[in-house]
């Protein structure tokens, strides 16, 4: 079984970084896809950022520039370094890994920007 804790949301003021982590346990290999979701009230759940297992990345253009993903595969462990962060990136931030259908979400961290 597959389970993936995310961690690292809060209050932030707008301006300001966080760093949220998604730590994969179970039988998946560290090098499969992950991606960053997020879902703000009364909005659909929208991709963030992906990374592929060759590394390759995709953001979407809200947030270039500004977040970083990265991963630590002898972790299995992800990361999104937020900063400059606005009060627009205020959602519930989602991991998720592996190959639909067969993928895994986690239950989501709460980030909020505000002054």
């Amino acid at each position: 079984q597959v389970q993936l804790v995310e961690s690292g949301g809060g209050l932030v003021q707008p301006g300001g970084s966080l760093r949220l982590s998604c730590a994969v346990s179970g039988s998946i290999s560290p090098f499969a896809p992950m991606a960053w979701y997020r879902q703000a009230p009364g909005k659909e759940r929208e991709l963030v950022v992906s990374i592929t297992i060759g590394d390759s990345t995709n953001y979407v253009d809200s947030v270039k520039g500004r977040f970083t993903i990265s991963r630590d595969t002898a972790k299995k462990t992800m990361y999104l370094q937020m900063d400059s962060l606005k009060p627009e990136d205020s959602a519930v931030y989602y991991c998720n890994v592996g190959f639909p259908p067969h993928d895994y979400w986690g239950q989501g961290t709460q980030v909020t920007v505000s002054s």
